[in-house]
């Protein structure tokens, strides 16, 4: 079995040009992924998505990719057009909806748990505490910012296909500002 620390490793070694690790010492690279290893695939689509999106002579580094609150934080810089940035939040958006359905200790589904203050995603075999219901309807629901002119959209996450379908706002009871 993989630890956390060598998915991590791995994850960097795999993505240099997103982490710029330090030789000989990988944990001080920027953006060292601090989540667990039921991510790994996760964070490995996202970042392969970004590097699709780079183009010649655009970079990026991520200076924070973290689990908070049983979700994922994604923090990057760079050098990049507005529609390679579109493209970057895009990956990310999808990273995290990803992570809030997916177990952070083997990857399976997962829902939001929580044990002694502590908020986590986990599948049933991994839970720990007392899960937390989603809304009835909004289960796989994500108010993304977005390009129109309310200033959001609302987007179902289809995990099975790693994609996020638009959602009527007025159909899960979401009132527009």
């Amino acid at each position: 079995m993989t630890h956390a620390r060598d998915m991590r490793i791995d994850l960097l070694g795999a993505h240099p040009r997103l982490f710029d690790p330090p030789e000989g010492d990988p944990e001080r690279a920027s953006g060292y992924p601090w989540c667990e290893q039921g991510w790994r695939d996760l964070l490995a689509r996202m970042c392969g998505r970004i590097e699709a999106a780079l183009r010649e002579g655009e970079t990026i580094h991520f200076s924070q990719v973290k689990e908070k609150f049983a979700g994922l934080r994604v923090y990057w810089r760079g050098d990049v057009s507005p529609e390679t940035a579109a493209q970057i939040n895009e990956a990310v958006a999808l990273a995290q909806a990803r992570a809030a359905c997916t177990c952070e200790e083997c990857g399976g589904v997962g829902q939001l748990y929580v044990h002694a203050g502590r908020y986590q995603t986990l599948c049933e075999a991994h839970a720990k505490g007392t899960v937390i219901p989603a809304e009835p309807g909004r289960l796989d629901v994500h108010i993304v910012r977005a390009a129109n002119p309310s200033g959001h959209a609302s987007r179902r996450y289809d995990r099975e296909n790693d994609v996020f379908a638009d959602v009527d706002p007025g159909d899960l009871g979401i009132e527009e500002e």
